[in-house]
């Protein structure tokens, strides 16, 4: 097993914590795979297994096809959907899938969350767009992450009738945005609970996002110019 796989298994086991650090998972749904830099491979989590049972060990090493390289265990019922995901975006490195509660709930009602909020305009440069309604199993989900995300700013798409899913250049970032989806989701929610959330101009969340990307962090954070397909997912959260 070479290094970089190893530790792309230890950080791809870490990171499923922060699912449940995050309540964005319950039981054993969800679940987080990497891109091996300079391979075709992926390494995600094995089907059914609870949280607290992952190890670097038992992470599943596939092929950008699903078919399983490296591990003992059947790999997670989403890994020919990441797999597309990184056969037809080459820029990005990470995968995510929740059914947080809030987000799914969007997703159950098939309506995007609408961009009210500086924060999304921040993350998300715009709305968090739906997908279509797909079958797990094979690469239909996939199909439909790509189709959706495809030319937009947004690392998160919302699959009707499912749930999120997140991208990024690395695992950490797209599970970023998976931790900002719910976050976003809750709030504007709660605010249409209370009222009529008021819309922010395209021009303004054109300009908070660009500043966001370019602007806000530390220079070390923005050595890479990020893709339409992962925007303010790459930077530690706001604060």
């Amino acid at each position: 097993m070479s290094t970089d796989i190893a530790r792309i298994r230890r950080e791809v086991c870490d990171l499923h914590a922060e699912l449940v650090r995050y309540q964005l998972v319950v039981w054993t749904a969800g679940n987080v795979s990497a891109r091996v830099p300079g391979r075709d491979l992926l390494v995600i989590k094995p089907s059914g297994v609870a949280y607290d049972d992952l190890t670097p060990a038992n992470m599943i090493v596939c092929d950008l096809d699903g078919a399983v390289v490296e591990g003992d265990l059947a790999p997670s019922s989403d890994t020919a959907a990441h797999a597309y995901v990184y056969r037809h975006m080459p820029e990005v490195g990470g995968v995510v899938h929740t059914h947080s509660t809030y987000a799914s709930a969007w997703a159950a009602r098939g309506e995007a969350v609408p961009c009210v909020l500086t924060a999304m305009a921040d993350e998300f440069g715009g709305e968090i767009p739906v997908g279509p309604f797909a079958l797990i199993g094979d690469d239909s989900i996939g199909r439909g992450i790509v189709q959706t995300l495809a030319g937009g700013n947004s690392p998160a798409v919302l699959m009707r009738n499912h749930g999120v899913f997140t991208v990024g250049d690395t695992a950490k970032a797209a599970v970023k945005a998976a931790v900002m989806t719910e976050d976003v989701a809750r709030t504007v929610h709660l605010a249409r609970a209370h009222g009529r959330p008021l819309p922010i101009g395209e021009q303004d969340i054109a300009s908070l996002h660009d500043r966001y990307q370019n602007v806000y962090g530390q220079s070390s954070d923005r050595s890479a110019t990020p893709s339409a397909a992962q925007p303010a997912s790459q930077g530690d959260t706001k604060g």
